[in-house]
Protein backbone atom coordinates (compact mmCIF):
# COMPACT_ATOMS: atom_id res chain seq x y z
CA UNK A 1 0.00 0.00 0.00
CA UNK A 2 1.52 3.34 -0.96
CA UNK A 3 0.92 6.84 0.72
CA UNK A 4 -1.77 7.75 -1.12
CA UNK A 5 -3.90 4.70 -0.98
CA UNK A 6 -3.46 4.52 3.14
CA UNK A 7 -4.60 8.35 3.22
CA UNK A 8 -7.51 7.43 1.64
CA UNK A 9 -8.26 4.52 3.29
CA UNK A 10 -7.65 6.73 6.86
CA UNK A 11 -9.34 9.76 5.29
CA UNK A 12 -12.81 8.32 4.30
CA UNK A 13 -14.77 8.10 6.95
CA UNK A 14 -13.41 11.03 9.39
CA UNK A 15 -15.87 12.74 11.39
CA UNK A 16 -16.07 16.36 10.97
CA UNK A 17 -18.62 19.50 11.93
CA UNK A 18 -19.31 22.45 10.34
CA UNK A 19 -16.03 24.49 11.25
CA UNK A 20 -13.89 22.31 8.64
CA UNK A 21 -14.01 24.38 5.20
CA UNK A 22 -11.51 22.16 3.74
CA UNK A 23 -10.39 18.95 5.51
CA UNK A 24 -7.70 16.12 4.46
CA UNK A 25 -6.22 16.40 1.07
CA UNK A 26 -4.89 19.95 0.61
CA UNK A 27 -1.85 21.82 2.19
CA UNK A 28 -3.64 22.99 4.87
CA UNK A 29 -6.84 22.49 7.10
CA UNK A 30 -9.07 25.86 6.12
CA UNK A 31 -11.82 26.22 9.30
CA UNK A 32 -14.14 28.83 9.46
CA UNK A 33 -14.16 30.10 13.36
CA UNK A 34 -16.21 32.92 13.34
CA UNK A 35 -13.68 34.90 12.09
CA UNK A 36 -15.71 37.96 9.61
CA UNK A 37 -13.37 37.76 6.25
CA UNK A 38 -10.87 35.64 7.61
CA UNK A 39 -10.41 31.63 7.54
CA UNK A 40 -8.21 29.80 10.42
CA UNK A 41 -5.04 27.60 8.81
CA UNK A 42 -4.17 24.50 10.62
CA UNK A 43 -1.27 21.98 9.88
CA UNK A 44 0.75 19.24 11.17
CA UNK A 45 3.70 18.34 9.93
CA UNK A 46 7.08 15.85 11.38
CA UNK A 47 10.32 15.12 10.67
CA UNK A 48 12.37 11.85 11.71
CA UNK A 49 15.92 10.85 12.11
CA UNK A 50 17.12 8.65 9.12
CA UNK A 51 14.13 10.18 6.94
CA UNK A 52 14.18 13.67 6.61
CA UNK A 53 17.77 13.93 8.11
CA UNK A 54 21.25 12.43 9.02
CA UNK A 55 23.83 12.43 11.45
CA UNK A 56 25.47 15.32 9.30
CA UNK A 57 22.49 17.89 9.95
CA UNK A 58 23.23 20.47 12.31
CA UNK A 59 20.51 20.87 15.24
CA UNK A 60 20.09 23.98 13.94
CA UNK A 61 19.48 23.04 10.62
CA UNK A 62 16.85 20.03 12.00
CA UNK A 63 15.03 23.10 13.65
CA UNK A 64 14.83 25.13 10.88
CA UNK A 65 13.40 22.02 8.71
CA UNK A 66 11.21 21.10 11.26
CA UNK A 67 9.09 24.73 11.40
CA UNK A 68 10.15 25.27 8.22
CA UNK A 69 7.77 22.04 6.35
CA UNK A 70 4.89 23.88 8.16
CA UNK A 71 5.62 27.83 7.05
CA UNK A 72 5.54 26.22 3.38
CA UNK A 73 2.33 24.47 3.52
CA UNK A 74 0.81 27.37 4.83
CA UNK A 75 2.56 29.70 1.85
CA UNK A 76 0.76 27.15 -0.57
CA UNK A 77 -2.62 28.74 0.53
CA UNK A 78 -1.35 32.13 0.61
CA UNK A 79 -1.65 31.99 4.51
CA UNK A 80 0.00 34.31 7.53
CA UNK A 81 1.47 32.14 9.98
CA UNK A 82 0.91 33.12 13.47
CA UNK A 83 1.69 30.07 16.18
CA UNK A 84 3.28 26.84 17.03
CA UNK A 85 3.72 24.22 19.30
CA UNK A 86 6.09 21.99 19.38
CA UNK A 87 6.31 18.37 20.04
CA UNK A 88 9.94 16.54 20.56
CA UNK A 89 10.39 12.63 20.79
CA UNK A 90 14.07 12.39 22.48
CA UNK A 91 15.50 9.75 22.61
CA UNK A 92 16.89 8.19 26.11
CA UNK A 93 20.46 9.72 25.31
CA UNK A 94 19.74 13.01 24.50
CA UNK A 95 22.17 15.78 25.24
CA UNK A 96 20.29 18.99 26.62
CA UNK A 97 22.35 21.31 24.80
CA UNK A 98 21.83 19.37 21.64
CA UNK A 99 17.88 19.75 21.75
CA UNK A 100 17.97 24.01 22.91
CA UNK A 101 20.20 23.83 19.72
CA UNK A 102 17.47 22.99 17.75
CA UNK A 103 14.82 24.91 19.44
CA UNK A 104 17.50 27.92 18.33
CA UNK A 105 17.01 26.98 14.90
CA UNK A 106 12.79 26.91 15.31
CA UNK A 107 13.15 30.56 17.22
CA UNK A 108 15.41 31.81 14.55
CA UNK A 109 12.95 31.03 11.55
CA UNK A 110 9.69 31.98 13.58
CA UNK A 111 10.90 35.03 14.73
CA UNK A 112 12.07 36.06 11.24
CA UNK A 113 8.35 35.30 10.02
CA UNK A 114 6.35 36.60 13.02
CA UNK A 115 5.44 33.22 14.52
CA UNK A 116 5.24 32.62 18.20
CA UNK A 117 6.15 29.43 19.52
CA UNK A 118 3.17 28.70 22.13
CA UNK A 119 4.51 25.51 23.35
CA UNK A 120 4.05 21.71 23.22
CA UNK A 121 5.40 18.43 24.55
CA UNK A 122 8.57 16.02 25.37
CA UNK A 123 8.45 12.35 25.00
CA UNK A 124 10.63 9.56 25.43
CA UNK A 125 11.64 7.83 22.08
CA UNK A 126 13.88 5.16 22.46
CA UNK A 127 15.17 4.57 18.85
CA UNK A 128 15.51 8.30 17.38
CA UNK A 129 14.92 11.51 17.78
CA UNK A 130 11.61 13.11 15.92
CA UNK A 131 10.03 16.15 15.73
CA UNK A 132 6.16 16.61 15.32
CA UNK A 133 4.79 20.64 14.47
CA UNK A 134 1.43 22.13 14.53
CA UNK A 135 0.87 25.20 13.34
CA UNK A 136 -2.08 27.90 13.14
CA UNK A 137 -2.39 30.38 10.44
CA UNK A 138 -4.98 32.60 8.97
CA UNK A 139 -5.83 33.79 5.45
CA UNK A 140 -8.42 36.33 3.81
CA UNK A 141 -11.64 34.50 2.89
CA UNK A 142 -11.71 35.37 -0.72
CA UNK A 143 -7.82 34.86 -1.09
CA UNK A 144 -7.28 31.11 0.52
CA UNK A 145 -5.60 29.00 -2.43
CA UNK A 146 -6.24 25.73 -2.44
CA UNK A 147 -5.34 22.46 -4.47
CA UNK A 148 -9.03 22.42 -6.50
CA UNK A 149 -9.65 25.51 -8.87
CA UNK A 150 -7.12 24.52 -11.43
CA UNK A 151 -8.53 25.25 -15.10
CA UNK A 152 -7.76 23.56 -18.61
CA UNK A 153 -5.84 26.21 -20.52
CA UNK A 154 -4.05 27.28 -17.51
CA UNK A 155 -0.46 28.49 -17.29
CA UNK A 156 1.61 26.26 -15.05
CA UNK A 157 4.29 27.84 -12.55
CA UNK A 158 7.19 27.21 -10.54
CA UNK A 159 9.33 29.11 -8.31
CA UNK A 160 12.70 28.55 -7.97
CA UNK A 161 15.37 25.78 -9.36
CA UNK A 162 14.23 22.06 -8.97
CA UNK A 163 15.92 18.95 -7.67
CA UNK A 164 19.11 18.21 -5.41
CA UNK A 165 17.41 19.30 -2.57
CA UNK A 166 19.72 16.56 -0.46
CA UNK A 167 23.16 18.42 -0.93
CA UNK A 168 21.60 20.92 1.21
CA UNK A 169 18.72 23.18 -0.12
CA UNK A 170 16.29 20.59 1.93
CA UNK A 171 18.07 22.17 5.81
CA UNK A 172 18.14 25.92 4.68
CA UNK A 173 15.04 26.38 2.19
CA UNK A 174 13.09 29.40 2.73
CA UNK A 175 9.23 29.30 3.00
CA UNK A 176 7.86 31.64 0.21
CA UNK A 177 5.13 33.28 2.79
CA UNK A 178 5.86 36.47 1.14
CA UNK A 179 5.89 35.55 -2.89
CA UNK A 180 2.56 33.77 -1.70
CA UNK A 181 0.58 36.58 -0.70
CA UNK A 182 2.27 38.58 -3.21
CA UNK A 183 0.56 36.79 -5.43
CA UNK A 184 -2.33 35.86 -4.15
CA UNK A 185 -2.71 40.32 -3.65
CA UNK A 186 -1.98 40.80 -7.21
CA UNK A 187 -2.84 37.51 -9.26
CA UNK A 188 -6.05 35.46 -9.24
CA UNK A 189 -4.21 32.37 -8.64
CA UNK A 190 -6.64 29.04 -9.41
CA UNK A 191 -4.88 26.28 -7.54
CA UNK A 192 -1.50 26.21 -5.37
CA UNK A 193 0.73 23.68 -3.74
CA UNK A 194 4.43 23.51 -2.30
CA UNK A 195 6.68 21.50 -4.40
CA UNK A 196 7.87 18.91 -1.04
CA UNK A 197 7.30 15.53 -2.89
CA UNK A 198 8.68 16.15 -6.06
CA UNK A 199 7.62 17.87 -9.07
CA UNK A 200 5.71 15.19 -10.24
CA UNK A 201 4.03 13.85 -7.55
CA UNK A 202 2.60 16.97 -5.87
CA UNK A 203 1.52 18.48 -9.76
CA UNK A 204 -0.07 14.82 -9.67
CA UNK A 205 -2.16 16.27 -6.53
CA UNK A 206 -2.85 19.19 -7.70
CA UNK A 207 -4.58 17.57 -10.65
CA UNK A 208 -6.38 14.58 -8.74
CA UNK A 209 -8.37 17.87 -6.59
CA UNK A 210 -9.06 19.65 -9.54
CA UNK A 211 -9.58 16.74 -12.03
CA UNK A 212 -7.68 18.26 -14.42
CA UNK A 213 -4.88 16.69 -16.83
CA UNK A 214 -1.35 18.43 -17.47
CA UNK A 215 1.04 18.86 -19.88
CA UNK A 216 5.15 20.18 -18.87
CA UNK A 217 7.68 21.15 -21.17
CA UNK A 218 10.70 19.26 -20.76
CA UNK A 219 13.17 22.32 -21.71
CA UNK A 220 11.36 24.68 -19.57
CA UNK A 221 11.66 23.51 -15.96
CA UNK A 222 13.77 25.02 -14.02
CA UNK A 223 16.73 22.35 -12.89
CA UNK A 224 18.84 23.34 -10.12
CA UNK A 225 22.79 23.63 -10.34
CA UNK A 226 22.84 20.62 -7.42
CA UNK A 227 21.04 18.17 -9.90
CA UNK A 228 23.33 19.16 -12.58
CA UNK A 229 26.27 18.62 -10.87
CA UNK A 230 24.77 15.29 -9.19
CA UNK A 231 23.55 14.04 -12.78
CA UNK A 232 27.18 14.47 -14.09
CA UNK A 233 29.28 12.78 -11.68
CA UNK A 234 30.38 9.10 -12.46
CA UNK A 235 28.12 7.65 -9.82
CA UNK A 236 24.79 9.49 -10.51
CA UNK A 237 21.77 8.38 -9.87
CA UNK A 238 19.43 10.46 -11.99
CA UNK A 239 19.99 12.48 -14.82
CA UNK A 240 19.21 16.26 -14.10
CA UNK A 241 15.56 16.34 -15.26
CA UNK A 242 14.70 13.36 -13.35
CA UNK A 243 16.14 14.69 -10.14
CA UNK A 244 14.16 17.72 -10.85
CA UNK A 245 10.61 15.70 -11.48
CA UNK A 246 11.17 13.54 -8.51
CA UNK A 247 13.84 14.60 -5.75
CA UNK A 248 11.75 16.38 -3.35
CA UNK A 249 11.95 18.81 -0.71
CA UNK A 250 12.77 22.36 -2.86
CA UNK A 251 9.39 23.66 -1.08
CA UNK A 252 9.15 25.91 -3.97
CA UNK A 253 5.29 26.82 -5.33
CA UNK A 254 3.48 25.60 -7.98
CA UNK A 255 0.34 27.23 -9.15
CA UNK A 256 -1.71 27.96 -11.92
CA UNK A 257 -3.10 31.27 -13.69
CA UNK A 258 -5.24 31.87 -16.27
CA UNK A 259 -2.77 31.74 -19.59
CA UNK A 260 -3.87 35.17 -20.21
CA UNK A 261 -2.24 36.52 -17.02
CA UNK A 262 1.21 34.56 -17.55
CA UNK A 263 2.82 37.58 -19.47
CA UNK A 264 1.80 40.02 -16.98
CA UNK A 265 2.71 37.82 -14.19
CA UNK A 266 6.30 37.82 -15.51
CA UNK A 267 7.17 41.20 -16.16
CA UNK A 268 5.61 42.07 -12.21
CA UNK A 269 7.40 39.24 -10.75
CA UNK A 270 10.91 40.00 -12.05
CA UNK A 271 10.52 43.86 -10.43
CA UNK A 272 8.85 42.23 -6.86
CA UNK A 273 10.94 39.21 -6.52
CA UNK A 274 14.30 40.13 -9.23
CA UNK A 275 16.62 37.41 -7.42
CA UNK A 276 13.82 34.70 -7.41
CA UNK A 277 13.10 32.93 -10.82
CA UNK A 278 9.82 32.40 -11.72
CA UNK A 279 9.26 30.05 -14.38
CA UNK A 280 6.07 28.71 -16.96
CA UNK A 281 6.66 25.32 -16.90
CA UNK A 282 3.73 24.16 -18.62
CA UNK A 283 -0.20 23.91 -19.08
CA UNK A 284 -3.37 22.51 -17.39
CA UNK A 285 -5.04 20.87 -19.59
CA UNK A 286 -8.98 19.11 -19.62
CA UNK A 287 -7.70 15.55 -19.36
CA UNK A 288 -4.87 13.10 -20.55
CA UNK A 289 -3.19 12.60 -17.20
CA UNK A 290 0.48 13.82 -16.89
CA UNK A 291 2.53 14.42 -20.05
CA UNK A 292 5.69 15.24 -21.17
CA UNK A 293 6.69 17.61 -24.07
CA UNK A 294 9.98 16.92 -25.45
CA UNK A 295 12.57 16.92 -28.57
CA UNK A 296 10.72 13.92 -29.44
CA UNK A 297 7.37 14.82 -29.03
CA UNK A 298 4.41 14.62 -26.12
CA UNK A 299 4.76 11.49 -23.99
CA UNK A 300 2.61 10.13 -20.52
CA UNK A 301 5.10 10.79 -17.92
CA UNK A 302 5.46 7.63 -15.54
CA UNK A 303 7.74 9.55 -13.20
CA UNK A 304 6.17 10.04 -9.61
CA UNK A 305 7.98 11.47 -6.81
CA UNK A 306 8.70 10.68 -3.20
CA UNK A 307 6.22 8.15 -1.23
CA UNK A 308 7.11 7.08 2.67
CA UNK A 309 5.95 3.55 1.83
CA UNK A 310 6.98 3.20 -1.54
Amino acid sequence: MNELELIARLTRSLPGNPSVVTGAGDDCAVLDCGRPGHYLLFKTDAVVEGVHFTSLATPEQIGHKALGRCLSDIAAMAGRPLAALITAALPADFVPAFVERIYAGINALAQRHGVAIAGGETVRNPERLLLCVSMVGEVARNKCVRRDGAKAGDALFVTGELGGSLSGKHLDFEPRLAEAQWLAENVPVHAMIDVSDGLAGDLRHLMRMSQVGAELLAQAIPISRAARLQGHAPSAAKPPLLAALSDGEDFELLFTVASREAVGLLDAWRKQFPKLRLTCIGRITAEGGLKLRDKTGLHSLETHGYDHFA
